[in-house]
């Protein structure tokens, strides 16, 4: 019926007045609708944000598919070469959804100061290396030039600058041992031309980078031969499935692994995230459900007689309880209308400024990272409406208990 919303609008604009004993409890209500909806947002966001970005950066360094020698048991050492010729670089013709493949080939070594030494592994990479994620982390300098005839120029990470008190175009010395530990290493000098700091230390602390080339002739290899490839994949959700997909279309003296499987303790570390949201999400919607109920109750408490005058008028029991039932509809949109506001201002304020800052070598960012998506925005809030509403139907039963006779007369 068309009054029903009629009352309900009186019902809204009747509940802030200064005697109504409803206003404390629904304003309570209505607070704990928002405050709720400001939690699981921040929830979601960080977790989503830390998943985002920890699998971003380990990607940046080893690329989401790696493809080497089995004899190679160390994923950092490259000691058993590859012949770059294969079918499927330069590109992955036989799966779909593989974005890049590129080469590279690890030596570990020793940068050695007047004052100090600090263990490191050179990372050779070619010119069509995709630098898009150093470039992001670059602090100083620039990336490497791959178009002169030797290219001795590398980048550092900020830690181990820091620590061994490096700056720009500083020229560096290195050691790199030859194969076995009683061969003579191998003394380079290259140049610092780009310092990075992703925060990830876990990489930072030893990682250098630079041309393949350079590897290439620490080791001894020919120009054709590379210590493995990086595969890189359009989506991250599908890495289990396309790294089976890629092992079983590589030769059979080759393996390849996911970064997955590579560190699985990090991506269950951080999937643990999806458990603590879940748990956090849960809890918040049964508090607003309950705070809801509770307004709800004393909404109908308050108007006893206004219900026993429209069922003496001959208005259904289902349609008083709708009347109600919108009402605290209302006031649910109110709170998620106020608690996204909140949110997502919060959220946006971390995301560009960066306040919440954290320690690295704990959680492998400088900052609490955010990712907003639209759709877990959108199912927060509709998730919310539906279960609160629903819980909302049941209490709202008491309305068929109330007797027209009785609450006129007592009224």
């Amino acid at each position: 019926m068309n009054y029903e919303l009629f009352i309900a609008k009186r019902i809204v604009a009747s509940k802030e007045h200064k005697n109504s004993i409803s206003s404390p409890i629904i304003k309570i209500a209505t607070t704990a609708i928002a405050l709720g909806m400001i939690i699981m947002l921040i929830a979601v966001a960080t977790a989503s944000g830390f998943q985002h970005k920890i699998r971003d950066k380990m990607s940046g360094f080893k690329g989401h598919i790696q493809i080497t020698n089995y004899d190679n048991n160390n994923s950092d050492v490259s000691t058993v070469p590859i012949d770059k010729n294969q079918d499927f670089y330069p590109e992955f013709t036989n799966v779909k959804g593989i974005n890049k493949v590129q080469v590279f080939a690890n030596k570990t070594g020793i940068i050695r100061t007047p004052t100090d030494f600090e263990g490191i592994v050179f990372k050779g990479v070619s010119a069509e290396y995709n630098w898009s994620f150093f470039n992001e982390y670059l602090v100083d300098g620039r990336l490497p030039n791959f178009k002169q005839q030797r290219n001795r120029e590398v980048i550092l990470s900020k830690y181990i600058a820091d620590r061994l008190h490096l700056k720009l175009n500083d020229t560096i010395q290195t050691w790199f041992m030859n194969g076995t530990s009683t061969s003579k290493a191998k003394f380079r000098k290259p140049v610092v031309v780009g310092i990075y700091n992703t925060g990830f230390q876990e990489f930072d602390k030893n990682m250098m980078v630079g041309d393949i080339f350079e590897v290439q002739r620490l080791n001894g290899w020919k120009e054709n031969q590379v210590g493995g490839f990086e595969v890189l994949i359009d989506n991250f959700d599908e890495i289990n499935q396309k790294g089976k997909e890629v092992y079983n279309k590589i030769p059979s003296t080759l393996n390849s692994k996911t970064i997955v499987d590579t560190y699985p303790a990090i991506f269950e570390w951080i999937q643990l995230f999806d458990n603590n949201v879940q748990f956090i999400i849960a809890i918040m919607i049964l508090i607003a459900g309950i705070n809801m109920i509770t307004a709800l109750l004393v909404l109908i408490l308050e108007r006893v007689q206004m219900v026993g005058i429209l069922k003496a008028l001959g208005s259904s029991n289902w349609s008083v309880r709708k009347i109600f039932l919108y009402n605290a509809t209302s006031l649910i949109l109110k709170g998620l209308f106020w608690g996204n506001l909140i949110g997502l201002s919060l959220l946006f304020i971390q995301h560009y400024f960066g306040v919440i800052t954290l320690d690295p070598e704990t959680y492998h960012v400088t900052k609490v990272p955010i990712y907003i998506s639209f759709w877990n925005v959108l199912l927060l809030n509709l998730g919310t409406l539906v279960l609160c509403f629903v819980m909302l139907i049941i209490p709202s039963y008491i309305i068929t208990k109330i007797r027209p006779s009785e609450s006129i007369k007592f009224a």
